[in-house]
């Protein structure tokens, strides 16, 4: 009999996802649920996850969650820390939730040097609330509030939000990974336990950027999102360690 070598991870529950097909939280869900798992934190790590398509994240996972109200998760997630710093606390938030409502508490939080791990997703599209232009959307890229594609004069640039977080003195560490490929999503778990061992050690403030397909609302099939990640939007978000 050989030996089972991959299996679901404790720290996962095995339930039917909702996500849309070829959606890219199923992965993060899973790599996060890994790490958890290898560095033996599950009974003290608390994830915070706010208003967004993962708003109920805490039904995958099998450890301790908390909700916050749209934006705030990094605000919650500092309380919680301070009240409780022996926990290990996490953020898993989306490009609108992280970069619009939330820029306020994201920058802050950074800056002061929250020793919390942040997993932000960057789908370059709002996906819960209907396939809005998010702050990540791509210059001409189609959606709900921009059908003729984004437009620099009326709606501004993407915002990198990794290299602006990056000129922050608290800032311990900020990675860009993109989920394209099987050596993406390697690169990605690395990635986020790295960000968690930072907070382990009290290293400060540490943010992992994932790129993570959106078929529904980018308007392809799963397959042509995997290969739009790669051919356009690490155009604009390269991947790597920023800081």
């Amino acid at each position: 009999m050989s030996d089972v070598i991959y299996s679901r991870p404790k720290s996962l529950n095995n339930i039917s996802t909702h996500y849309c097909p070829g959606c890219g939280h199923g992965i993060a869900h899973r790599l996060i649920a890994e790490v958890v798992d290898e560095l033996n934190i599950r009974e003290s790590v608390i994830g915070v996850t706010p208003i967004g398509c993962a708003v109920i994240a805490y039904d995958y996972w099998n450890f301790d969650c908390s909700e916050a109200a749209h934006g705030r998760a990094l605000a919650v997630a500092t309380a919680i820390k301070r009240v409780r710093p022996q926990n290990i606390v996490f953020t898993y938030q989306g490009d609108g939730d992280l970069a619009a409502i939330g820029t306020n508490e994201t920058i802050h939080a950074a800056n002061r040097g929250e020793n919390l791990t942040c997993i932000f997703i960057n789908n370059a599209v709002y996906g819960m609330t209907g396939g809005q232009m998010a702050p990540t959307t791509l210059l001409g890229q189609k959606t709900a509030t921009t059908i003729t594609g984004r437009d620099q004069k009326l709606h501004g640039y993407p915002l990198k939000i990794s290299e602006m977080l990056a000129l922050l003195p608290g800032v311990k560490y900020i990675e860009r990974v993109a989920m394209d490929s099987p050596q993406g999503i390697l690169k990605a778990k690395k990635a986020i336990r790295l960000a968690f061992e930072n907070q382990i050690n009290n290293a400060g403030f540490s943010l992992v950027e994932l790129l993570s397909p959106c078929p529904t609302y980018w308007g392809v099939s799963p397959k042509e999102a995997l290969r739009w990640i790669k051919e356009e939007m690490t155009k604009v978000f390269p991947p790597g360690r920023i800081k």
